[in-house]
């Protein structure tokens, strides 16, 4: 009941979503504004998100390295692409974690939990990086655009990262989060939720580590807002770079939610809402978030192509462990 209750609701959000979008744009006019898309300025966004995923790859080594598991800033990379193609049917970052999860712990077998830690921490901190971003990014759009509304959204991601920060790494909390155990035995989630929160919580002590990636990560998504705005400006949207650090950050933080399959609809819908707000045609915004998408499938594609060359030269391969 539950996965049909989960199932049904990613459908109800991705039928809502659609159904906003279609109702905003003009089907034909957003097709002619993708035609005209100017390629240099689009190649360049593609180019420089693929490139991101170096760095993304790095923070999540040195996060390994922390805690004494050592693996190649290659085969990390690697994994990194190869999460990206599993999250073209996955719902949203979610599968992709999922996958980067599952394929490390085969090569460091006995440290899933860790491993699973470093993931889920990482995202945690790429989401408060997105978050001061955000910030900076509303201070400078207050009394220049119409983004109230995005304030809000903005605070619940504020109250729910600190909650969260909280619960991680506080040592007073700790003790009392044993009572949930008995209700997470029935459940069936008693050991991995442990083996999570162990994997999380021991990194209390790393202070440098995650000042370390939590300055990696802004650098990061700073390149990719500005891949957002380069999309625009191949569609011939005219505006600065400041409000896409407003769009950027709320963004990232909306698609960090699995509502459906790859963030489908959820983003074009977010595009239209927003963009529209700074007086962009609902059609440019809508072939702006399809853009957008597209470069994040320039992600996948090495990914896909590696899984498949893996694949066939050896199926045994990806289960061997890492010595």
């Amino acid at each position: 009941m539950t996965r049909l209750l989960r199932v049904g609701a990613t459908l109800l959000v991705t039928a809502l979503c659609t159904a906003y979008v279609v109702w905003k744009i003009d089907v034909g006019q957003t097709a002619d504004i993708l035609g005209d898309t100017r390629l240099g300025y689009f190649l360049l966004a593609a180019g420089i998100t693929v490139a991101t995923t170096w760095a993304m790859a790095l923070r999540w080594k040195w996060l390994l390295d922390a805690k004494g598991i050592d693996d190649r800033l290659r085969w990390l990379t690697r994994a990194y692409f190869v999460s990206y193609a599993a999250g073209q049917v996955l719902p949203t970052a979610v599968g992709g974690d999922a996958t980067r999860i599952y394929e490390t712990s085969r090569r460091h077998p006995g440290n899933t939990g860790t491993i699973a830690g470093s993931v889920i921490l990482e995202r945690a901190i790429g989401g408060a990086a997105t978050l001061l971003l955000a910030a900076i990014g509303l201070a400078l759009a207050v009394g220049q655009y119409d983004v109230d509304v995005y304030l809000w959204i903005e605070a619940v991601f504020v109250v729910g990262t600190v909650v969260a920060g909280f619960v991680i790494f506080s040592r007073r909390l700790r003790g009392k989060l044993r009572a949930l155990a008995p209700l997470l035995a029935r459940l069936r989630l008693e050991r991995p939720a442990r083996a999570l929160y162990e994997g999380m919580h021991g990194y209390r002590d790393q202070v440098g580590v995650l000042f370390a990636v939590f300055v990696l990560t802004i650098g990061v998504q700073v390149i990719r807002i500005l891949a957002i705005w380069l999309c625009g400006l191949s569609l011939g949207v005219d505006l600065s770079p400041r409000p896409y650090f407003v769009l950027g950050p709320l963004l990232f933080l909306v698609m960090l939610v699995p509502f459906t399959i790859n963030g489908l609809a959820v983003r074009e819908a977010f595009f239209v809402s927003f963009m529209t707000r700074l007086d962009v045609s609902p059609d440019a915004a809508a072939a702006t978030g399809f853009l957008f998408f597209v470069t994040t499938l320039g992600l996948a594609l090495p990914g896909a192509v590696i899984f498949a060359v893996e694949a066939i030269r050896s199926p045994s391969r990806r289960s061997v462990p890492h010595g």
